[in-house]
């Protein structure tokens, strides 16, 4: 693979990826691993395996299907015609299941009426390269193989090794080729077996890679059931997803994130895994608050203007837009998930432990206003984003929530901060016209308004929860918030399956381009979510219905981003080439979209829960259970005509209004 230019990556819409995070599998549709592309298994970003080619009688198998069983498992059909058949019917199949740390079985099953023998063949190479240097072009030679025990080692430069056994051990193994052969003897109604195991031996662990896999615990075993079975196969999914991308911080075990998502991002803890341990709280709160705190680990200490600030990458915000601070944006999340963790029943000593953090993380805040009383970004001075106004006053009204809370002073100056922020940003971010006006996309130094429309619109609904299963006031008034309902279903920024991240009629637009025109599917739940809790019912229920019939087309695992061509009759979503699949915030976004669906609306210190269905019930009846609230199991089932019924609950828990 020749080397790649700056910013490309290889293509991964077609692969089978399996995923048990430090762990990882990277197959072609027809399972054979030929070390092109990404292929391969890896392990905190070493690559272990780059080949893995299966010969039967000399003959590659012919593939008929490759599909993912599993979060962290691919299984694989294929045929071999044999010397003795007869007529085009192939008497051999091969069954291959791949996982996500390499293991590998391998299933030879003969319809011959007679005992057949035939020779089986491996291919095996590697180049322990890192994914790094796999996704630019440049992995490297391949190592040379010695015999070891029943396969193949292969020792890198620096010392990492990595070894493949084979049981039934093999009858030859030929190191110069990397080979390992079998005769395979198949009896009538019998099959061969054989499985390959990875072993990588002191590969260094990547930041954000510790060791050990985090127990599935942490997330409850939620199930949706109802009329459209796709409901359940999206949670389903989406909870798997959301196990095997769990790591374990690397200096303090105990704390567990999510991975943004696979394979580029596999890395420290991100402003993306705050977002999506707040997507997942109907799974408790356990994985909100570990999050949390490995967040606060990153605060920037000491005095200055960034003190209290996240830490956090650059990255990419548009054609229209200079590289945003993704460590602003964890920053005015952190405030913000600590209060809605504590709706859905965080225990004390965690908000306890957390709260110092969060005040932190709103002290930033007031240090961070210009004199205009908006909030700026880090770095250069730049445009006034409207998505980050939208976050820090989320950030104010449900910090001052926090305040309350924990007996601290400066609630009712947060409150009247957003207050304030309400006029301000309806005054100098709204943009007039004869349609009814649109947000502006950021103010410039000078004062200019940036009239580009796009998915991330959907920020200024997301208000908050706050007491009694109620959403914050947000930054629009009542006549903005109609029509930007309007304006988020409307063609240009609805693709018929999600929202695009920039509208078809906005210069820059590309149907492919991360930040101007794919569709993000974490905005697009953002979406159905805050029209649902504004109000606009329809339009909630229509950006579900299309999101949900993306999801289908994806296997019910929603990448995080996809093209954002338009919906036609017949048509399909496209991928994009180099979206993350799984990723958290999509595989989060499915669980979202179902406590939307059923409208739970938790106040635990309150003692109450609220249910707030879709009152249409676009999707007929459905049943969540399994979720928690208040540490406890809840159970939920909204029937065709809408009305929603708490089924299990916590002792004491009332029903809200």
């Amino acid at each position: 693979m020749g080397a790649s230019r700056p910013g490309d990556l290889p293509a991964v819409h077609d692969a089978l990826v399996c995923v048990a995070l430090p762990a990882l599998s990277v197959s072609p549709r027809q399972a054979q691993l030929t070390g092109a592309g990404l292929e391969g298994v890896y392990l905190s970003g070493r690559r272990l395996l780059s080949r893995c080619v299966l010969r039967i009688a000399g003959r590659e198998p012919v593939p008929l299907q490759g599909r993912a069983s599993a979060a962290d498992r691919a299984d694989f059909l294929g045929v071999v015609r044999t010397p003795g058949d007869i007529g085009p019917d192939p008497g051999l199949t091969v069954e291959r299941s791949r996982e996500a740390d390499g293991t590998e079985r391998i299933t030879l099953r003969s319809s011959a009426p007679r005992t057949v023998r035939l020779p089986v063949e491996i291919a095996l190479g590697t180049d322990l390269a890192d994914l790094g240097a796999v996704a630019a072009g440049r992995p490297g030679p391949e190592l040379r193989a010695s015999v070891h025990g029943t396969g193949l080692r292969w020792t890198g430069t620096d010392g990492s090794a990595v070894a493949v056994t084979a049981d039934p051990p093999p009858s030859d193994a030929l190191a110069a080729a990397g080979l390992l052969r079998w005769e395979a003897e198949l009896t009538p109604g019998d099959g061969f077996v054989l499985t390959l195991r990875v072993r990588g031996e002191r590969i260094t662990r990547q930041p954000g890679g510790g060791a050990g896999r985090p127990g599935g615990h942490i997330l409850a075993d939620a199930t949706a059931e109802g009329d459209d079975p796709r409901l359940g196969e999206l949670l389903r999914t989406s909870l798997a997803d959301l196990r095997a991308l769990l790591q374990r911080d690397p200096v303090h075990p105990v704390d567990v994130h999510l991975a943004a998502g696979v394979p580029w991002r596999c890395g420290p803890v991100t402003a993306e895994a705050l977002w999506a341990a707040r997507m997942a709280l109907p799974l408790g709160t356990r994985l909100a608050a570990t999050t949390l705190r490995a967040l606060a680990r990153t605060q920037i200490q000491g005095a200055g203007p960034e003190s209290g600030r996240v830490s956090g990458p650059l990255r990419d915000a548009g054609p229209h837009l200079p590289p945003r601070c993704t460590g602003v944006e964890a920053t005015l999340a952190f405030p913000a998930v600590l209060a809605e963790a504590r709706r859905w029943g965080l225990p004390e000593q965690d908000l306890a432990e957390l709260m110092p953090a969060a005040e932190r993380c709103l002290e930033w805040l007031r240090a961070s206003l210009d004199d205009s009383g908006f909030v700026r970004e880090s770095g250069p001075a730049g445009p006034v984003r409207a998505e980050t106004q939208a976050h820090a006053h989320r950030a104010a009204v449900l910090g001052a929530d926090l305040l309350d809370a924990c007996a601290r002073p400066g609630g009712d100056a947060w409150r009247e901060w957003a207050r304030a922020l309400r006029d301000r940003f309806r005054d100098r971010f709204w943009i007039d016209d004869p349609t009814g006006g649109r947000p502006a996309l950021a103010r410039t130094p000078d004062g200019c308004r940036l009239p580009y429309f796009g998915g991330w619109a959907a920020h200024l609904l997301d208000t908050g929860l706050t007491a009694s299963g109620r959403y914050a006031p947000g930054l629009l008034d009542k006549s903005q918030t109609e029509r930007l309902a309007r304006l988020l279903t409307a063609p240009g920024a609805d693709s018929g399956w999600g929202l695009r991240g920039l509208g078809t009629k906005e210069p820059g637009y590309n149907p492919l381009g991360h930040r101007s025109g794919a569709v993000r599917t974490h905005e697009t739940a953002v979406a159905v979510a805050g029209l649902s809790a504004a109000g606009y019912e329809a339009e909630s229920a229509a950006l579900l219905r299309g999101i949900l019939d993306a999801s289908a087309a994806f296997g019910h695992r929603l990448p995080e981003m996809y093209a954002g061509e338009r919906r036609t009759s017949g048509s399909l979503p496209v991928p994009h080439p180099a979206a993350c699949r799984p990723a958290a915030v999509a595989a989060a976004a499915g669980v979202q979209l179902l406590a939307v669906l059923v409208g739970v609306r938790p106040d635990a210190p309150g003692r109450t829960v609220a249910l707030h269905p879709l009152r249409s019930a676009p999707l007929g009846e459905v049943r969540l259970s399994g979720l928690l609230v208040d540490g406890e199991p809840f159970a939920a089932r909204v029937g065709r005509l809408g009305l929603g019924m708490v089924e299990e609950a916590a002792p004491g828990l009332q029903l809200g209004v």
